[in-house]
């Protein structure tokens, strides 16, 4: 809440904002954690761990980190994957299926590839679920220029920028909702997509940017 408010310009302190919340009775909403088994794959050989852990960049689409989750919904599972740009943390592509396939996952990373501006390659990171270990999945990154990165087996910490994102919108969004049909609940993760997350991590890396702007230029002496 403090970050977000420095964000809007609100000048205020930590402090303060903790004092306000606690007064009105207002608090966080903790990460409730369900972990579920994912199918994995074996690692092709040619894929290493390019990320290891980095999860900063200079540029935008440099590195990209993609992962799958699950949303609950009277009807059955919705499955979302990602693929998240770090430089900004926007959520540069997405898509839902009621099936977790090869499909779910070449989609969201299709979109990602329309809005890159250029054909420089990019590191694309994710775990060892199969359908990322899969030879369709490989053979489409390679054909768009895009370089392939992998956990090792049983390290949710090498893919903790999706993982991120994924507390966000669970704390934030998902368990706060009872979906009745899958097709409410893809109505509401859009809204928190496009409509929430992307917006704010924009006006934060355009603030980023400004400062860092600020930063370089030389001062100017007067008089």
């Amino acid at each position: 809440m403090w970050e977000e408010l420095r964000y809007l310009g609100e000048p205020c302190s930590r402090n303060r904002v903790a004092r306000l919340m606690r007064d009105n009775g207002l608090r966080g909403i903790p990460q409730r954690r369900r972990w579920r088994m994912k199918p994995t794959g074996t690692r092709p050989d040619h894929v290493q761990n390019h990320l290891a852990r980095d999860f900063t960049a200079d540029q935008p689409n440099t590195k990209w980190v993609t992962d799958i989750t699950y949303i609950r919904t009277a009807e059955g599972w919705l499955y979302l994957c990602i693929v998240v740009d770090l430089y900004s943390g926007r959520v540069v592509g997405w898509s839902m299926s009621a099936r977790q396939d090869r499909q779910l996952v070449l989609q969201a990373v299709l979109m990602a590839l329309w809005q890159r501006t250029d054909q420089s390659p990019v590191v694309l990171h994710s775990d060892r679920g199969c359908q990322f270990t899969s030879d369709e999945y490989q053979r489409f990154l390679k054909g768009h220029q895009l370089q392939s990165s992998m956990s090792a087996v049983g390290s949710c910490a090498d893919n903790a920028a999706a993982e991120s994102f994924f507390g966000m919108l669970k704390r934030e969004r998902v368990n706060r909702r009872q979906y009745r049909t899958r097709t409410e609940a893809r109505s509401d993760v859009f809204d928190y997509i496009e409509r929430f997350h992307n917006p704010r991590r924009a006006r934060r890396t355009e603030q980023r940017e400004k400062k860092e702007v600020g930063l370089t230029q030389p001062s100017v002496k007067t008089g």
